[in-house]
C-alpha cells in the first residue's frame, strides 16, 4: 500500500516543481527567453507612432521602445491597436508593455505599474483660425470638441464642458476640425507643432494652454518589479548616452524629457 502512496506523492511534487518552475518564469525573465520585447502602440498618433509613406511603423515613442528593447538585449515588437483599448490589452497579455504616450495619473497606477517619466507634455486647445468665439478652455462649454474618448485630453474638454465626438488620434481629430464638424480639439502640444511643421498652410491655431504638463511613462502590468527596474534602467542609459536627445531632436528639435 505505500508504495502506490509514495509514486503518488511523488507525482504531486514534481507537478508543484514544475508549477512553480512556470510562474517563476514571468515579467523581464520570460522576455529575455523569448528574446523579444512586446510594445502595444496605436500607430496613428503622429509623431509618436505612426506609418510613414513606406508603410513602416515610425515615431519618438517607436524609437523608445526600440532603444528599450536594445538595453534590455532583446527586440521590439509592436503589436498595434486602437487607443480606447489599447490598455486593456496588457490585461489580456497581449503585449508585455504600452509605449504610446500614456500619462501617469493616480487612477492608472492603481492597476498597473510605470516607468519613470520619458516625456512632457501639455495639452493646447486647438481651433480653427477665423474662430473668435473659443479662447479658453473654459469656452468649450456647449462646444463639439473631437477627442479620443478615454484620454486625459478629452476629459480635460468634457470637464470644460464640451460635448465629446469621439476619434481614433490626433489627424482624424484636425481633419474633423478644419472640416467644420467640430469646434475644437483639447490634445497635445507637441503633437500640434509636429503636425504644422509638415502642414504651416494648416488653417488651425492654439487659442490656450494648460499650465502643468502631463508626463508619460512605459506601462506595464503589476507584479513585475524586475522588468519595471529593468526598464528604468533603460531609459536611464539611454539619456546619459545621448540616444534619447538625439530621437528627441529628430522629432521636436529639442529635449522634451522635461
Amino acid at each position: 500500500m505505500q508504495k502506490p502512496v509514495r509514486t503518488t506523492l511523488t507525482v504531486a511534487a514534481l507537478a508543484l516543481a514544475f508549477a512553480g518552475a512556470a510562474h517563476a518564469q514571468t515579467g523581464l525573465e520570460q522576455i529575455k527567453v523569448a528574446g523579444v520585447f512586446k510594445i502595444g502602440t496605436e500607430g496613428t498618433y503622429a509623431p509618436y507612432t505612426y506609418h510613414d509613406a513606406s508603410g513602416a511603423l515610425v515615431g519618438f515613442d517607436v524609437e523608445i521602445g526600440q532603444a528599450i528593447a536594445k538595453r534590455l538585449g532583446v527586440k521590439a515588437q509592436f503589436v498595434e491597436g486602437k487607443w480606447d483599448g489599447l490598455i486593456a490589452g496588457l490585461d489580456a497579455n497581449r503585449y508585455d508593455a504600452v509605449i504610446n504616450q500614456v500619462a501617469i495619473t493616480e487612477a492608472r497606477k492603481a492597476k498597473y505599474d510605470f516607468s519613470t517619466p520619458y516625456i512632457a507634455s501639455k495639452a493646447v486647445l486647438i481651433v480653427r483660425t477665423d474662430t473668435s468665439a473659443i479662447k479658453t478652455f473654459a469656452d468649450l462649454k456647449g462646444k463639439k470638441s473631437a477627442n479620443t474618448l478615454t484620454s486625459n485630453f478629452g476629459k480635460l474638454a468634457q470637464a470644460n464642458g464640451a460635448e465629446l465626438v469621439g476619434v481614433q488620434g490626433f489627424n482624424e481629430s484636425i481633419d474633423l476640425l478644419t472640416s467644420g464638424r467640430v469646434d475644437a480639439t483639447v490634445n497635445d502640444s507637441l503633437s500640434f507643432l509636429d503636425f504644422k511643421k509638415h502642414k504651416p498652410d494648416a488653417k488651425v491655431k492654439i487659442v490656450a494652454t494648460e499650465s502643468n504638463a502631463d508626463y508619460s511613462g512605459v506601462i506595464i502590468r503589476k507584479g513585475n518589479p524586475e522588468l519595471q527596474a529593468a526598464i528604468n534602467q533603460a531609459l536611464a542609459g539611454i539619456k546619459a548616452d545621448g540616444t534619447y536627445l538625439k530621437i528627441s531632436r529628430k522629432y521636436f528639435g529639442e529635449d522634451v524629457s522635461q
